[in-house]
């Protein structure tokens, strides 16, 4: 006979394990069964509050629209603070998102009706349904903002909706926008994607363009692109070019130069060449030592 090990099979482990089944079925009422069996047993037991927050949360039901931004912003806080953390307290890491992800939806469909505010732009449906990973919902949304990619936090909104659908090629017009109108947001929402090429390219880029060291050389990330990767210059030439900001005609006037290269025109060369080195000396010396290399 398999000899009882009293660690693995004992009484408390049988119900906390009973309780964390139902809570992966999502059964509300067979949670708090669970839970009201859990604690009258053992009402020390150390995952119960845990346990508590969440098997409350499961049995909250859907709830009524929000009446406004304040009521969005206590029920995200909520989720964050106390659901976040109770679920990282008793699930596998792995396990949390697929749970959390309901809750997020919930969010998102009860802040539908709540418009987007430039002052706050997270107290929106939006970031819910990327949190939600609903990335459908999350880009349809965007669409319904009035000029949304010239604003920033929509903007990156449709970037992130879009690399998780699509990738990062589907991406490489909007990054760019993005860069040249917010670099920061940019920076930011490169470390959020967490691209493996993307990141390859930032580090690159943070050792040897000669900028100033502050964030707002981002904005040069897609001119300096095209030096080191002249292949990517049909999807960046999609990117929608913001004329009074200069690193956004570098950009395209590298496209033009990449360009003129291929044709043989060396007349007009020198003469695009010199508009870029007005544009940016560093980034101009970075683009001809790749063409050093090339004619020696």
């Amino acid at each position: 006979m398999q000899q009882l090990d009293i660690f693995a099979d004992s009484r408390d482990v049988t119900l906390r394990n009973d309780l964390l089944e139902q809570l992966q079925r999502r059964d509300a009422t067979a949670a708090r069964t669970a839970l009201d069996r859990l604690a009258c047993e053992y009402p020390d037991d150390g995952a119960l509050s845990a346990m508590t927050v969440l098997v409350q949360e499961l049995g909250s039901g859907p709830g009524a629209p929000f009446a406004d931004h304040a009521a969005l912003d206590g029920a995200r806080r909520h989720l964050e603070n106390e659901v976040l953390p109770a679920l990282r307290r008793v699930f596998p890491v792995q396990s949390v998102q697929s749970w959390i992800a309901p809750c997020w939806k919930s969010l998102a469909q009860r802040s539908v009706s709540l418009a987007f505010r430039s002052s706050d732009a997270d107290s929106h449906a939006i970031p819910l349904w990327l949190l939600a990973g609903d990335w459908a919902a999350a880009a349809q949304a965007v669409e319904g903002i009035d000029a949304w990619w010239h604003i920033p936090a929509p903007l990156a909104w449709m970037i992130e909706a879009r690399y998780r659908a699509q990738g990062l090629d589907a991406t490489w017009p909007l990054l760019a926008e993005l860069a040249w109108l917010a670099p920061a947001r940019f920076a930011a929402l490169l470390s959020a994607l967490g691209d493996a090429t993307l990141d390859t390219l930032r580090r690159r880029f943070d050792a040897a363009f000669p900028g100033t060291g502050e964030l707002d050389d981002y904005a040069w990330f897609p001119a300096w692109l095209l030096v080191v990767k002249p292949a990517l210059a049909g999807r960046l030439g999609e990117a929608r070019v913001q004329r009074d900001r200069p690193a956004a005609r570098a950009t395209a006037l590298l496209g033009e130069i990449l360009r003129r290269e291929h044709e043989g025109d060396q007349h007009e060369l020198v003469s695009l060449r010199q508009a870029l080195s007005r544009l940016h000396a560093g980034l101009f010396e970075v683009y001809m030592a790749t063409r050093n290399v090339q004619h020696r």
